[in-house]
C-alpha cells in the first residue's frame, strides 16, 4: 500500500510574522502643563468670585435686631451692588450708578463714623427732604408718612412716643432708620449718611438661622467654635425654612 506524504505546501503551517509595538514613553512635559491648566482654572474662579462678589452682589449677615420686623437676626441676605455704582477696588473710581436711592429703599452702607463697618437700615429721607417726628409718627416735609413696617418692641410702660425736632437733610445725604424704633442705632443719634457710603441694597434672603444676636457677634474662639458645631446638629430644626430663599 502506497502512503502518500503531504505535500510541502499542506507540510508547512505558514504563521504571521511578530509585530513589534512601541510604547511611546510619556512626555515629561505633560505634567507641568496639567498643572498650569488646574492653576489657571483656579485663578480664573477666584477672578470671577472677586468680580461678582466686588461688583454684582454680596452675601452678608444680618447679626442684630434693628430691622427686626423685616428683616431678623440671622437672616443672611444677598446685596445688589451693581445698581448702586459699586467702588472699584484699589482706586478712587466708581461705576456707573443705575439707580438712585429712594425714600422707603432698605440699604447696606458703609457707617460714617466708621467706614469699616457695615449697617442695614431704611432710608427715610433723602437730600433736600426736612424730617421730623411726633408721638412716633414720622413726618416728611410736614406730611405723615405710613409706615407698617415700623415696629416698636420696647414695653408700653417703659417707653414715651418718640419726639425729634424737625431736621434738614443736606443735598447728597440721606436721614436712615431701623424698623425696630426702639432698637436702633441709627441717624436720631449719629446723623447722615453720604449718599456715596450705600454699597448696595438687599435683595434676597439666602439662609435664615435661628440664633440670637449674642452668638453671632461673640468673638471669642472657643464659643465660635461650639456656635458654629450646634449650627449642624440644629441645621434642620433651626433654618427658618419659610424665610430662605425669600426676595425682599
Amino acid at each position: 500500500m502506497l502512503l502518500e506524504t503531504p505535500s510541502i505546501s499542506e507540510a508547512v503551517i505558514t504563521t504571521a510574522a511578530p509585530r513589534i509595538v512601541l510604547i511611546k514613553p510619556r512626555s515629561r512635559r505633560n505634567a507641568p502643563n496639567k498643572l498650569r491648566r488646574w492653576t489657571t482654572r483656579i485663578l480664573l474662579l477666584i477672578a470671577v468670585a472677586f468680580l461678582v462678589n466686588t461688583f454684582i452682589g454680596e452675601a452678608a449677615l444680618v447679626p442684630t435686631g434693628s430691622m427686626q420686623g423685616t428683616i431678623l437676626i440671622g437672616d443672611h441676605i444677598l446685596l445688589n451692588k451693581l445698581s448702586y455704582g459699586p467702588a472699584i477696588p484699589f482706586t478712587g473710581w466708581r461705576l456707573p450708578q443705575f439707580k438712585s436711592v429712594q425714600r422707603g429703599n432698605i440699604i447696606a452702607f458703609h457707617y460714617p463714623r466708621d467706614p469699616s463697618m457695615n449697617f442695614l437700615k431704611r432710608v427715610a429721607a433723602v437730600g433736600g427732604d426736612v424730617v421730623e417726628i411726633r408721638d412716633d409718627i414720622l413726618y416728611i416735609n410736614g406730611i405723615p408718612i405710613r409706615e407698617p413696617y415700623a415696629v416698636h418692641t420696647a414695653k408700653r410702660w417703659l417707653r414715651h412716643p418718640e419726639q425729634m425736632s424737625p431736621r434738614l437733610v443736606p443735598a447728597g445725604n440721606l436721614f436712615v432708620l431701623g424698623d425696630n424704633r426702639d432698637n436702633s442705632d441709627d441717624s436720631r443719634y449719629w446723623g447722615m449718611v453720604p449718599v456715596a457710603n450705600v454699597i448696595g441694597e438687599p435683595f434676597m434672603i439666602v439662609w435664615s438661622y435661628d440664633a440670637p444676636s449674642r452668638d453671632w457677634l461673640d468673638e471669642n474662639p472657643a464659643r465660635q467654635l461650639r456656635f458654629y458645631a450646634s449650627i449642624m446638629t440644629n441645621l434642620v430644626g433651626r433654618t427658618r425654612w419659610s424665610r430662605t430663599g425669600s426676595l425682599l
